[in-house]
C-alpha cells in the first residue's frame, strides 16, 4: 500500500501490455508466489480426503476390521480437511493483500497520469471516464489476481481426478476425457462472444458516465432551461444499450457455467454406463461415492475455470482501457526551457522565437510563428477578438501545448490564474497557500489586495471556511479573486493571468487592478502577462500584444500602436469611447479622455526590477489579531463537504425488500421455484445412485443397471435445465432491478433543487452513478445466484445427513448455532466496514476528479508532488478501512470451514457407531454429502454476507430518495397555455429570497414592475442581489416572501418546466455538453438545419462551424473545452436565438468576451428580441446605458430605479458606479 510501489510503473515505456505487466510482476511476484505455494499445499490435502473416504467405505463394507480403524480414518479425514482449510485461507489472505497493494499502485499511476495529460488528451477525455477507470476498471484488474491460478490449477485438478477415476473404474475413465474435450469448443466460442459484449457494455458505460458527469456538473444550466427531461431520456437510452449488452453477456455466462456443470454430470453418466453396461462390471458403494466425491472436486474445478475466465475477460477489457489511458499523449517537458530568474533588471524573462504550437500532435496549429521577448518586471497585456489565441498563448507559456517548431524559455518561477476559476474543496486559507508555508502577514496583505477581506469576514469561520466542491459556496467573482490570491501568494517571478477582471464589478475590478496587477500593486517588479478585454487599462501597461487568428498582429507600447492605427485601433473603434469597456479597473485618478490621444497614451516608465519580498511588510511577529486572520481557530470552520455519508448497523430489511420489489414478485417466486426443482432433481439423482450401488450382484452383474443408468441420466438432464432456467431468471431479474434503481436514482437527483447540488460533492454523486451502480449491475445478481445455489444445496446435504445417520443431528444442531453466531457477528461488522470503505473511496474519486479539472494549475505551480502525496494519503485511508474487512473475511472462512469439518467428523463417527444397521450405499451417500457441506455452508455465509455488503449499494442509491425535491415540472390543471406569456410583463411584489433556511434573506422587500417589451438593466456591486432576481424569476430558489407575476399569472402556480421553457437566459458561464454541436444548439430537436445555420450566421460563427469536421455534427468536448470562452458564449447566444421566448435574461453574459464580441451580441439580440422583455444583469455599465430603465441593487434591495440619465442626474449610487467605470 506504500506509494513507492507506483514508482516502477512510472519507469516503464511503451504502449503495450508488456511493460505494465512486467512492472506488476517485478513489484508483487513474491507475494503472489507465496500465496500460490499455500494453495498447492492445500490441494495436496484436498486430494487426500477421497483416498481416506475410499478406505472408510471399504471399512464400512467389511464387517471384520475393528472399530478403532474406523475412528482413526474419521480423525484423519477431519485433520486433512482442517489442514486444507488453513492453507487455503493463507493463500486467500496473501492474494487479498496483494490485491489491495496493486489497487493502491494502479490508482497512484492513474493519478500521476492525470497530472501529466496534455491539453489535447484532457479535452478528449472526461471526468466521468477517469472516475470510471478508478472506481470500476482498477477494481476489476486488481480482482483478477484472485483468479490467475484459476487458469491452470483446475486443469491440474482435472488431471488428478482422471487418475483417481482410472484407479477406481479402469479404462472406463477414458470416456471422461472425450466428454470433457467435446465441450471445450463451445466454451471457447462463448468466451469470445462474451468478450465482445463486455467491451460494448464498457463503451456504453463510458458514454453514460461522461453524460451523467456533465449533467451533475452543469445542473444549474440544465435547470435554467428546463432540460432535465431531455437529458433523462438521453442517459436512459445509453443505459438501455448498456444493460442490453450486460444481459446478453450474462446469459452467455450462464450457458458457460451450466455447460461445465453438465459436463461433470455427463462424465459420471458416461463413465458409469460404460463401466456397468459395456465392461459389464458391478457398481458398489466405494466406486459410486468415491467417484462422486472426485467428481465434486472436478465440478469445483470446472466451475472455477469459467468463473476465472469470466473475471479475467472483464479484467482484460478494463486492462485495455487502463493501458489506452496510460498511453495518452502527455505534456511535452521540453516545450519550455526553464531556468532560474536573473538578478538584474532589463534582462529578458520570456523569450519565444519562431514558435508554432498545437493542442495535440494530430491537430492543426493554433499559434503560428510567435516571436516575443518580455523583459523582467514588464506588465504585458494580450488583447484580441474572441478565438484569437490569447488563452492559447498562456497555455503555450505553461508548456501545455505541443511545440511544433521554434524555441521558448522562461526565467524564474511561474504562477498562473486560469480564465475559468478552479478552486479546491478545502478552506480559503488552504486554497490561497496552495501547499506553501503559511505567512500570516503576507496572507493578510494578499487578501486585502484581492478584495477578499470583506468576504472572508462574512464567512462563518473566516479563512478556515470550506469553499465547497468546485467553490459551490462562492460566487463567480469570489472564485475568481480566490484564484488570483492563490497566484499572488506564490511570490513568483512570472505571473500568467487569464482575464482576471472579467467576473468582477467596476468597484472591485478597479481595486484589484490597482492593488495587485497595476504599476503600484503587489506584483510590481514581477513579469505579468495579462490577457484582458478591458481595453481602458491599456494606457497603464508597459507593452501590448494584439493577437488575431493565432498570430501576433502587432505589438508595442500603447502610444506606438495608436500611431500605427492597426489592429489595436480596430479593437478600440469597436469598443467606442475608453472606459466604456465597463469593468472599471481604472484608478479614480485615471484620465477619461480618449486613450488614442497622445497625452493620455504616454507609456509609463518601466520600473526597476523589485523582488516581491522587498515590499514593506508588517513585522512577522505581529499578533494574529493585527493581521485579522484567525489562524488559530480552525474548529470554527464549516464542516467539510467532501465526506460521504454512511449508515450504521446491518442493512435494513426494507432495503432488501426494495431490491426484490425492483426485481418483481412474480420473477422472485419463479426463480425460487426453479432452484427448488433443480435441487430436487439433484437429491433424487444422488439417492438413485445409492440405490444403484446397493443393488444385488448376480453373476458379477447388476440386473437393473440399464434402468438405473437411464433414470440417473434423465434426472441429471432435468437438473441442468432447471439450473440454467434459474440462473437466467436471477440474471433477468437483476437487469430489471438495475434499470429501475438507476432510473430512480437519476430521477431523485435530477428532481432535486439547485441547493442540493451546491452542498453535495460531485464525487459522492459520481460514486453512486459508477461504483455503486456497477455493484448493483454485476455483483448483486452474481451473489444472489450463488447464494440460492448454495443455500438449496445446503438444505439437500443437511437432509441427507440427518436421514441416513440420525445420530449426527446431535452434532448438527450446535454446529448450526455456532454458524449462526459467526454469521451474525460477521455480517454486522462487514456491512459497516463496507459502508465506510465506500464513503472513503468517494473521497478518492472526488480528489481524482478535482485534480483532473485543475491539472493545468497544479502543473503551473509545480505542485505535482504535494498533490500526489494527498492522493496517496486518501488511498491509504481507504485501504486502512479495507484491511479490517479483509481480515474479517478470512476469520469467517477459517472458522466456518473448521466447523464444517466438524460435521464431517460427526457424520463419519456416527456411521462407525451405526455400522451394523447401515448399508455401504447410505453411508457413502451421507459422508460424501457431509464432505460437500464444508464448502457449501461456508459459501452460504459468504454469499449472504457479500450480498448484504453489496446491497449497501442499493441503500446508497436510495440515499437521495427522501431529500427535498423541486416543485412539479408540469401542472396541467392550472398551467397557462401558450401563448403565455403573450406580452412579457413582470411584476415583483414585496419579493424576498434566501438560499438556505439558516441564512438571512439575500433579497428582501423588492417591488417593481417591468412593462411588456421593456429593456431593463440591473446593476450593483458584487453580492448586491442582481443574480438572485434571475434565480427567483426562474424559481431556482423559491420565494421566501412575496411573489412574482408574469402577465398577471403568479409564477408559483406554474409548473417549473412550463415557466423555464417560456423564459430564455444566457448565463455568465457558457456551458456545452458532450455530444454534437447540433445537439448543444437544439437539444429538443425543434428546429431545422437551416434555422440553426441562420442563427450561427447572426452570431458570426457560421464560418467557424463550417470549418469544423462534421460541421453541425462536430463532437464537442466535455464543457466545450475545445472552444474558447468567447466562442462558447456566442454559441450560447445562438442557442438563445433559436429558443426565442417573450422574456430574455442576460446574467452577466458578456463578462468574459471582448468589447467587439459584446457589441456583436447586443446587435444580434436587438434584431431577434426587439419586441421582447429583456432583463440585462451586467457588470459593465455601458451595457445598460441603452436600457429604458435601470434598477440599482444594493444589499438585497432596489436602491434606485429610473432611466440612466435620471440616475446620473441624481448623483446617487448609480452615479458613483459610473464614476468608478469612467463613464462620467
Amino acid at each position: 500500500m506504500e506509494a513507492p510501489e507506483t514508482e516502477p510503473f512510472l519507469r516503464q515505456e511503451g504502449s503495450q501490455w508488456g511493460p505494465l505487466l512486467r512492472a506488476i510482476w517485478q513489484v508483487f511476484h513474491s507475494t503472489f508466489l507465496l500465496g500460490t505455494l499455500s494453495l498447492i499445499i492445500s490441494d495436496v490435502f484436498r486430494f487426500t480426503v477421497p483416498k481416506l473416504l475410499s478406505l472408510f467405505l471399504e471399512f464400512i463394507g467389511d464387517p471384520k476390521p475393528p472399530a478403532w480403524k474406523g475412528y482413526l480414518l474419521a480423525v484423519l479425514m477431519f485433520l486433512s480437511a482442517c489442514l486444507q482449510t488453513l492453507f487455503e485461507q493463507q493463500n486467500m489472505y496473501q492474494l487479498k493483500v496483494l490485491q489491495m497493494r496493486l489497487r493502491s499502485a494502479i490508482t497512484g499511476l492513474v493519478y500521476r497520469k492525470v497530472l501529466a495529460l496534455s491539453s489535447g488528451s484532457r479535452k478528449a477525455s472526461a471526468v466521468g471516464d477517469v472516475v470510471n477507470l478508478v472506481s470500476v476498471d482498477v477494481q476489476r484488474v486488481t480482482e483478477s489476481v484472485l483468479y490467475l491460478n484459476g487458469l491452470w490449477l483446475p486443469l491440474v485438478w482435472i488431471v488428478v481426478c482422471f487418475v483417481y477415476l482410472w484407479q477406481l473404474l479402469g479404462p472406463s475413465a477414458l470416456m471422461a476425457i472425450a466428454v470433457f474435450l467435446s465441450l471445450l469448443p463451445l466454451n471457447f466460442f462463448i468466451t469470445k462472444k462474451r468478450n465482445h459484449h463486455q467491451e460494448e457494455q464498457m463503451r456504453q458505460k463510458d458514454s453514460r458516465a461522461r453524460l451523467t458527469s456533465s449533467i451533475l456538473r452543469n445542473s444549474r444550466t440544465i435547470k435554467f432551461h428546463g432540460w432535465e427531461g431531455a437529458f433523462l431520456d438521453r442517459v436512459l437510452g445509453i443505459r438501455g444499450r448498456e444493460l442490453g449488452a450486460l444481459r446478453t453477456s450474462g446469459l452467455l455466462f450462464s450457458v458457460s457455467l451450466v455447460s461445465f456443470q453438465v459436463s461433470t454430470f455427463l462424465v459420471a453418466l458416461v463413465v458409469f454406463a460404460v463401466h456397468t453396461l459395456v465392461a459389464e462390471n458391478a457398481m458398489d458403494a466405494e466406486k459410486a461415492f468415491v467417484t462422486l466425491t472426485v467428481l465434486n472436486i472436478l465440478n469445483k474445478a470446472q466451475a472455477f475455470l469459467p468463473f476465472s475466465i469470466h473475471s479475467l475477460v472483464q479484467a482484460r477489457v478494463s486492462f485495455d482501457r487502463l493501458v489506452s489511458f496510460l498511453c495518452l499523449e502527455e505534456v511535452d517537458p521540453g516545450a519550455v526551457n526553464s531556468c532560474p530568474s536573473g538578478s538584474s533588471a532589463g534582462k529578458d524573462c520570456i523569450t519565444i522565437h519562431s514558435a508554432t504550437f498545437t493542442w495535440s500532435q494530430e491537430s492543426s496549429p493554433c499559434l503560428h510563428r510567435i516571436n516575443l521577448t518580455v523583459p523582467q518586471g514588464c506588465l504585458l497585456a494580450v488583447v484580441g477578438p474572441v478565438g484569437a489565441g490569447k488563452s492559447s498563448l498562456l497555455s503555450a507559456l505553461l508548456g501545455e501545448l505541443s511545440k511544433v517548431e521554434g524555441f521558448m524559455s522562461i526565467k524564474g518561477s511561474v504562477a498562473y490564474m486560469p480564465q475559468e476559476a478552479w478552486v479546491q474543496n478545502t478552506s480559503v486559507v488552504e486554497n490561497v497557500c496552495f501547499g506553501q508555508e503559511l505567512e500570516p502577514v503576507w496572507l493578510e496583505r494578499v487578501l486585502e489586495a484581492c478584495a477578499l477581506r470583506p468576504d472572508v469576514d462574512s464567512f462563518p469561520a473566516g479563512v478556515h471556511t470550506s469553499v465547497g466542491e468546485q467553490g459551490m459556496h462562492l460566487s463567480g467573482g469570489q472564485k475568481q479573486r480566490l484564484s488570483l490570491a492563490r497566484a499572488v501568494y506564490r511570490k513568483a517571478a512570472v505571473y500568467l493571468l487569464d482575464d482576471p477582471l472579467a467576473a468582477l464589478d467596476a468597484h472591485v475590478g478597479q481595486h484589484v487592478f490597482s492593488q495587485v496587477i497595476g504599476p503600484g500593486g503587489l506584483l510590481q517588479g514581477t513579469t505579468r502577462i495579462l490577457v484582458t478585454h478591458a481595453l481602458h487599462i491599456l494606457p497603464q501597461v508597459d507593452w501590448i500584444v494584439v493577437l488575431a487568428d493565432g498570430a501576433i498582429a502587432e505589438m508595442g507600447s500603447y502610444q506606438e500602436l495608436l500611431h500605427k492605427k492597426g489592429a489595436l485601433m480596430s479593437l478600440l473603434d469597436q469598443a467606442g469611447q475608453p472606459g466604456d469597456s465597463g469593468e472599471g479597473e481604472t484608478e479614480p485618478g485615471t484620465s477619461t479622455k480618449d486613450p488614442r490621444d497622445s497625452s493620455a497614451g504616454r507609456r509609463p516608465e518601466l520600473r526597476p526590477e523589485r523582488s516581491i519580498k522587498s515590499v514593506p511588510e508588517k513585522d512577522h511577529t505581529a499578533s494574529e489579531a493585527q493581521t485579522g486572520v484567525p489562524l488559530d481557530d480552525p474548529d470554527r470552520a464549516a464542516p467539510p463537504t467532501g465526506k460521504d455519508s454512511a449508515q450504521y448497523g446491518r442493512v435494513k430489511a426494507a432495503v432488501h425488500l426494495a431490491y426484490l420489489r425492483a426485481v418483481g414478485t412474480p420473477l422472485c417466486l419463479y426463480a425460487l421455484f426453479l432452484f427448488l426443482c433443480q435441487q430436487v432433481a439433484s437429491f433424487c439423482r444422488g439417492y438413485w445412485l445409492s440405490l444403484w450401488a446397493d443393488d444385488p450382484i448376480v453373476g458379477g452383474q447388476q440386473t437393473q443397471a440399464a434402468l438405473r443408468g437411464g433414470i440417473f441420466g434423465l434426472l441429471g438432464c432435468l437438473q441442468a435445465i432447471g439450473l440454467f432456467a434459474s440462473m437466467a431468471a436471477v440474471l433477468l431479474g437483476g437487469v430489471r432491478a438495475s434499470r429501475l434503481l438507476f432510473q430512480r436514482l437519476l430521477w431523485d437527483v435530477v428532481r432535486s433543487p439547485i441547493s442540493f447540488f451546491e452542498r453535495t460533492p460531485i464525487g459522492n454523486l459520481l460514486n453512486r452513478f459508477s461504483k455503486e451502480t456497477d455493484t448493483v449491475d454485476v455483483d448483486i445478481p452474481d451473489k444472489l445466484r450463488s447464494l440460492l445455489m448454495y443455500a438449496f444445496g445446503l438444505l439437500e446435504v443437511s437432509l441427507v445427513v440427518a436421514v441416513t445417520t440420525p445420530l449426527a443431528i446431535v452434532a448438527i444442531l450446535p454446529l448450526f448455532l455456532l454458524y449462526a453466531g459467526f454469521q451474525s457477528l460477521y455480517v454486522v461488522s462487514s456491512c459497516q466496514l463496507r459502508r465506510l470503505e465506500s464513503a472513503s473511496y468517494s473521497s478518492v474519486c472526488s480528489h481524482m476528479a478535482e485534480t483532473f479539472q485543475g491539472s493545468t494549475v497544479v502543473r503551473a505551480f509545480r505542485t505535482q508532488g504535494p498533490f500526489v502525496a494527498q492522493n496517496n494519503a486518501r488511498v491509504d485511508e481507504s485501504q486502512r478501512i479495507s484491511f479490517p474487512r479483509l481480515v474479517a473475511d478470512r476469520w469467517l472462512a477459517a472458522n466456518v470451514e473448521l466447523l464444517g469439518n466438524g460435521l464431517v467428523f460427526a457424520a463419519a463417527t456416527c456411521a462407525v457407531l451405526s455400522k451394523a444397521h447401515l448399508s455401504a450405499g447410505l453411508v457413502g451417500f451421507s459422508v460424501s454429502a457431509a464432505l460437500q457441506v464444508t464448502q457449501t455452508l461456508q459459501w452460504v455465509v459468504r454469499n449472504w454476507t457479500d450480498l448484504e455488503n453489496s446491497i449497501v449499494s442499493v441503500e446508497r442509491m436510495q440515499d437521495y430518495a427522501w431529500t427535498p425535491k423541486e416543485a412539479p415540472w408540469r401542472l396541467p390543471t392550472c398551467s397557462p397555455q401558450p401563448p403565455w406569456p403573450h406580452g412579457g410583463q413582470i411584476e415583483f411584489r414585496d419579493f424576498g429570497l434566501r438560499y438556505r433556511p439558516e441564512l438571512p434573506l439575500a433579497v428582501q422587500g423588492v417591488s417593481f414592475k417591468i412593462h411588456a417589451g421593456e429593456k431593463v438593466g440591473i446593476v450593483g456591486r458584487t453580492g448586491a442581489g442582481k443574480s438572485s432576481l434571475a434565480c427567483g424569476l426562474l424559481r431556482l430558489q423559491e420565494a421566501a416572501e412575496g411573489g412574482i407575476w408574469i402577465d398577471g399569472v403568479p409564477i408559483a402556480h406554474v409548473g417549473l418546466h412550463t415557466l423555464r421553457s417560456r423564459i430564455t437566459i444566457i448565463p455568465q458561464d457558457p456551458i456545452l455538453f458532450p455530444g454534437s454541436l447540433r445537439m448543444n444548439l437544439d437539444l429538443l430537436e425543434e428546429h431545422s438545419d437551416e434555422a440553426i445555420w441562420a442563427a450561427l450566421e447572426t452570431v458570426q460563427l457560421k464560418a467557424l462551424v463550417a470549418s469544423l469536421p462534421g460541421q453541425l455534427q462536430y463532437k464537442c468536448a466535455d464543457r466545450g473545452e475545445d472552444l474558447s470562452v468567447g466562442q462558447k458564449q456566442l454559441l450560447c447566444l445562438a442557442r438563445a436565438l433559436l429558443r426565442k421566448t417573450q422574456i430574455l435574461i442576460l446574467d452577466e453574459a458578456t463578462a468574459a468576451v471582448d468589447l467587439g464580441t459584446e457589441l456583436q451580441m447586443q446587435a444580434a439580440l436587438g434584431s431577434w428580441f426587439a419586441q421582447c422583455t429583456v432583463l440585462l444583469i451586467a457588470h459593465r455599465l455601458r451595457s445598460v446605458m441603452d436600457c429604458a430603465r435601470v434598477l440599482v441593487m444594493d444589499k438585497g434591495q432596489v436602491a434606485e430605479s429610473g432611466s440612466p440619465a435620471q440616475l446620473l442626474a441624481q448623483k446617487g449610487l448609480f452615479y458613483r458606479l459610473a464614476q468608478e467605470s469612467g463613464l462620467v
